[in-house]
């Protein structure tokens, strides 16, 4: 059923609101400035988005200040993929397209960061080794070709609060990973798997 309030060209989207800040426009740079490097060799965080033939997708990067990329030059960022649930989802989907977004944020800083770019996997074993944590190495890494850097302003993150102690929420007041597996896979044993989480999760970090 067609929805008549439904926005359906550019210039019905744009007729809706004001026009940007010149400064929302000149903020975008093609490369890392000196100020966007020092601001994201700080951050221990960012989801990773990319479009395959499946569809879209967003993955969550974390790691150590220092160990999360390392920032070859202005135009090129190293990734490394650390040990996850080897469904190896944005990798396969660089594969296909290698167009890529990251959204990088620091705990505490209501900012936060957006490179658009394109992406390659490569096994170099110099940059591959650049990542060992203990005797352990990622077995890819993702290279990132920026093509834009642009800085979000701190309204979302203060419109929800995210690094206010007082906006947490008890774990008991959303389901545990093993009753969400559960949720979807009716015979899995969610007691279990929770049980042995912690230290699955700890023994299996890198």
């Amino acid at each position: 059923m067609p929805d008549s309030h439904e926005i359906t060209s550019i210039e019905a989207l744009e007729a809706l609101y004001d026009a940007v800040n010149p400064i929302s426009l000149a903020k975008e740079t093609p490369s890392l400035t000196p100020e966007y490097r020092q601001w994201i060799e700080k951050s221990p965080f960012f989801a990773l988005a990319s479009c395959g033939p499946d569809g879209l997708d967003c993955s969550p990067r974390g790691d150590a200040v220092g160990q999360l990329f390392h920032v070859l030059d202005d135009r090129h960022i190293a990734i490394p993929d650390r040990r996850g649930n080897h469904r190896i989802d944005t990798l396969r989907n660089i594969v296909h397209d290698p167009r890529i977004a990251l959204l990088f944020l620091i705990p505490g800083i209501e900012e936060c960061l957006r490179i658009n770019g394109h992406a390659v996997i490569t096994t170099e074993p110099q940059l591959i080794q650049s990542f060992k944590v203990g005797a352990t190495t990622p077995r890819s890494v993702v290279l990132v070709e920026i093509d834009a850097v642009y800085f979000q302003c701190a309204r979302a993150l203060k419109r929800s609060k995210l690094w206010d102690p007082a906006a947490q929420i008890d774990k008991k007041d959303v389901p545990t990973a093993g009753q969400m597996t559960k949720a979807a896979k009716p015979d899995f044993d969610a007691k279990a798997y929770d049980a042995e989480l912690p230290a699955r999760q700890k023994s299996t970090l890198y």
